[in-house]
């Protein structure tokens, strides 16, 4: 029970930091790639879109070859711990924000920011009234950001190496315990996992109607 326990705050920790990151990061470019009109963007919104579908397994790969000890970054160490994964998520997650951001922004009224402007606001002041417009499609891109990193298994497997103790989280106990033949402590696990995303996702959508409500 105390390693079960180990092991779900590690996937919480881990998922909740890399979700944190997408937002950090996935935010302002969605937001830049929605209302900027600049060279390249074509170009850099096809490749947010081909992020969002990209298999969890090329990401682990890809991680893996620039952290392994003779790769580029080899001398971080950062292979075979938290780290690691949570930077394979975070490539996960990050293109599934952005792109979600970019299209909830995008159906917004384009007249709105014109109203904006008009009202005398900064950009800084309408981006962040757009962004409240647009809150609950956020959100939404929250929960699927979240949804697509606390449910990965294959990167976290490659990167971390599913260490008893350090990097072991519950995606990858289950892969462990089924290939052991241990259905019963899998099927658990697996129970474990859907109870913690629903709990995550039900949380994020109360707040999401609540906004709603209150317009």
């Amino acid at each position: 029970m105390p390693e079960i326990l180990e092991i779900t705050l590690l996937s919480l920790q881990i998922s909740g930091i890399a979700t944190g990151i997408s937002l950090l990061l996935g935010l302002p470019l969605g937001t830049l790639l929605a209302l900027g009109k600049f060279p390249g963007r074509s170009l850099l919104l096809s490749l947010v879109n081909t992020g969002m579908g990209l298999p969890p397994v090329v990401v682990g790969l890809f991680v893996a070859i620039m952290l392994w000890r003779s790769g580029p970054l080899g001398d971080l160490k950062l292979i075979y711990t938290p780290g690691a994964i949570i930077i394979a998520q975070v490539i996960i997650a990050f293109p599934v924000v952005a792109g979600l951001t970019t299209s909830a922004l995008q159906a917004l009224d384009p007249r709105l920011q014109l109203q904006l402007r008009g009202l005398g606001a900064s950009t800084p002041q309408m981006i962040w009234m757009l962004w409240r417009e647009a809150r609950m499609p956020l959100l939404a891109a929250l929960m699927a950001g979240f949804g697509a990193v606390i449910s990965e298994v294959g990167a976290s497997m490659m990167v971390g190496g599913n260490i008893r103790y350090q990097t072991r989280v519950l995606t990858t106990s289950i892969v462990l315990e089924t290939g052991k033949g241990n259905f019963d402590i899998a099927i658990g696990l697996g129970v474990l996992l859907l109870t913690i995303t629903f709990l995550v996702n039900w949380a994020l959508t109360v707040i999401q109607q609540r906004s709603a409500r209150k317009g």
